[in-house]
C-alpha cells in the first residue's frame, strides 16, 4: 500500500526566526533555520536541550507563528495561513509524542479513531481506515484493549496509528523513542522504517539520542542555540571525522590511564590510506612508535564502516611523530583530553 509518491520536496524550512519577548528580554528560540526534507525521507533533528527543537516542532505543526521565515509543505507556505486554511495544513502532518498520551475511557480502535470523528469521516469508513491501521502496526488482536491493557511500547504503536489516520503527508516524531527501553525502541525504529518503506511517508523524527539518528535517519540536522551548527546526509557526516555530527553520533568510550598520551583518529573516512585498526597500530610500530588501542567505536551507519579509536603512546616524546603518520594516512588525528 503505498500512499504517496516519493518525489519532491515534502518539507521546506527557510531562514525560519523564532524571538521571544521575557520580560522586556529578546531570546531568540529560532535563529535563521534552514532545511530541506524530500519525500519519503526519514530525517533526524538532534540537539541537546535548549537547542530550539520544542519551538521547531511548534512552528512546523502552525501552533506558533515564527517572527520571520517559511515553513512550506507541499509548495504552501503555512506560516501565511490563518483560520481554517491553517488548521487543514496541520492536518499534514501527523504528530507522534514522546508518551502516547491516549485517551484512557477508550480502547485502542476508539483512540485511533479519534482524529477521524473530529475530521468528520463516517462510521463506516472510520472502522475500515482503523481495522487498517491496527493491521499495519501489528496490533489487530488489541483493537478492544484499554490504554491500561496495553505495554508502553503498544501504547506507542496506538499513537503512531492515530497519527497515520488522516493520511498524513509528514509523520513528525517528537521523541518517539525516549521513554521506552532499549529493546522496545528497536522495535517502534524498526516499525516507523517499514512504515516509510511501505507508505512512502516522509518521516522527521526530534530527538536528542544520537542512537536513533544512527538506527534511523537518511538524513540529520543539528541545532545548537537555536541554529543550524550542521546538516546533511547521514552517509557523509559520520564519515567526516572534522564535525561535530560524527562526534555526536559515533561515541567513544575513554578508559582512565595515567602516564600515557593518547591519540583519537577516525576510522572509516574516504581518503584514508588504512582502514583498520590492526593497520593502524602496524603503521606505527614499523616506525618504531610503541603503540596499543585504548578503546575502539566500530560500526555501520549508513551502509558505511565508521568509527574511532584512541591509541595510547608509551612515550610521550613520540608524540608529534605518530600524529604526522597518522596524518599523512588521512585519519586526522588529535591528541586526546
Amino acid at each position: 500500500m503505498v500512499e504517496q509518491s516519493s518525489a519532491g520536496t515534502a518539507l521546506a524550512v527557510r531562514d525560519l526566526t523564532k524571538v521571544f519577548d521575557a520580560r522586556g528580554t529578546r531570546v531568540t528560540a529560532l535563529d535563521a533555520v534552514s532545511l530541506t526534507v524530500p519525500r519519503g525521507e526519514i530525517h533526524g533533528i538532534v540537539g541537546r536541550s535548549g537547542a530550539g527543537k520544542s519551538t521547531l516542532i511548534r512552528c512546523l505543526t502552525g501552533l506558533e507563528s515564527p517572527t520571520s521565515g517559511e515553513v512550506v509543505v507541499a509548495g504552501e507556505d503555512i506560516t501565511a495561513l490563518r483560520g481554517a486554511e491553517l488548521r487543514a495544513a496541520r492536518r499534514r502532518f501527523g504528530v507522534v509524542y514522546q508518551h502516547a498520551n491516549l485517551l484512557d475511557s477508550r480502547t485502542a480502535a476508539d483512540n485511533i479513531a479519534l482524529p477521524l470523528e473530529v475530521a468528520g469521516w463516517d462510521k463506516a469508513d472510520r472502522d475500515a481506515r482503523v481495522t487498517e491501521l491496527l493491521d499495519l502496526v501489528g496490533l489487530t488482536d488489541r483493537a478492544g484493549n484499554h490504554p491500561g491493557q496495553l505495554s508502553g511500547g503498544q501504547q506507542q504503536r496506538v499513537g503512531i496509528a492515530r497519527a497515520l489516520a488522516a493520511r498524513p503527508e509528514i509523520l513528525l516524531c517528537d521523541e518517539p523513542t525516549s521513554a521506552l527501553d532499549a529493546a522496545t525502541t528497536g522495535s517502534i525504529l524498526a516499525l516507523l522504517r517499514e512504515l516509510r518503506d511501505r507508505l512512502g511517508i516522509t518521516v522527521v523524527i526530534i530527538t536528542h539520542e544520537p542512537s536513533v539518528v544512527r538506527e534511523i535517519c537518511d538524513a540529520v540536522t543539528l541545532l545548537g542555540d537555536g541554529a543550524v551548527v550542521e546538516q546533511g546526509r547521514l552517509s557523509e557526516v559520520i564519515a567526516d571525522p572534522t564535525t561535530r555530527l560524527h562526534r555526536e553520533l559515533i561515541p567513544l568510550v575513554e578508559p582512565a590511564t595515567d602516564g600515557l598520551v593518547r591519540l583519537q583518529v577516525a576510522l572509516g573516512h574516504p581518503d584514508s590510506t588504512v582502514g583498520s585498526i590492526d593497520g593502524i597500530i602496524a603503521l606505527l610500530r614499523h616506525e618504531g612508535i610503541e603503540a596499543d588501542v585504548a578503546a575502539a567505536t566500530v560500526e555501520t551507519i549508513a551502509g558505511r564502516r565508521v568509527g574511532r579509536l584512541l591509541v595510547e603512546l608509551a612515550d610521550a616524546t613520540t608524540t608529534d611523530r605518530a600524529r604526522d603518520l597518522l596524518e599523512q594516512a588521512r585519519l586526522h588525528p588529535e591528541v586526546a583530553a
